[in-house]
C-alpha cells in the first residue's frame, strides 16, 4: 500500500496521508482487507469499515507499476458487490484534495461528492439491489487477506 501513496509526495509538501502511517497488520486483523494478485505478487488491496447504513471504503491502493490496468476500477467492482453482499445500498470514501485524478476516476464510476473539509473530498455511491457485479477475468484475482 505504501507504493501506492508513495506517488503524491511531491504534491502533499511533505505531508503524509493517513494510510501512509497506518498499522496495516492492526487494520487487516481489525477490518476485512482483500488484495489484488498478479503471478503472485500483491499489486493492490481493499479495507472496508461497516459502518452505521453504509459501507466505508477505507483504503484502496494499488502499486504504481500496476496502475492504469483496470485493477482500481476492478477493486471498486469487488467493494460494491461485497457491500451488496452486506445487504448495504450505500458506499462512502474520503480522499485528498490535492487528488483529482481520484476524484475524476471515482466521479467516472458513478461516485458523487456529499462534502468536503480542508484536506478531503468526501463521496458516496448507491449501491442498486438489483445491479449485478462479476470479477474480472483473466490472469488478476481478488483474494480475502488472512489476519
Amino acid at each position: 500500500m505504501l507504493r501506492a501513496y508513495s506517488i503524491y509526495r511531491h504534491r502533499l509538501h511533505g505531508r503524509r496521508l493517513p494510510p501512509m502511517d497506518a498499522d496495516y497488520r492492526e487494520e487487516i486483523a481489525s477490518f476485512p482487507t482483500w488484495v489484488a494478485e498478479i503471478d503472485d505478487e500483491i499489486v493492490g488491496g481493499i479495507t472496508l469499515v461497516a459502518e452505521r447504513g453504509y459501507l466505508t471504503l477505507a483504503n484502496i491502493a494499488v502499486s504504481p507499476e500496476h496502475q492504469n490496468i483496470g485493477l482500481g476500477k476492478g477493486l471498486l467492482a469487488f467493494a460494491e458487490a461485497e457491500a451488496k453482499r452486506r445487504g448495504f445500498s450505500q458506499m462512502r470514501l474520503a480522499t485528498h484534495r490535492l487528488l483529482s485524478e481520484n476524484v475524476a476516476f471515482y466521479q467516472h464510476l458513478g461516485w458523487t461528492e456529499c462534502g468536503r473539509d480542508a484536506d478531503r473530498i468526501y463521496m458516496q455511491k448507491a449501491i442498486p439491489v438489483s445491479d449485478h457485479t462479476s470479477q474480472q477475468d483473466g490472469d488478476t484475482s481478488i483474494d480475502k487477506s488472512a489476519s
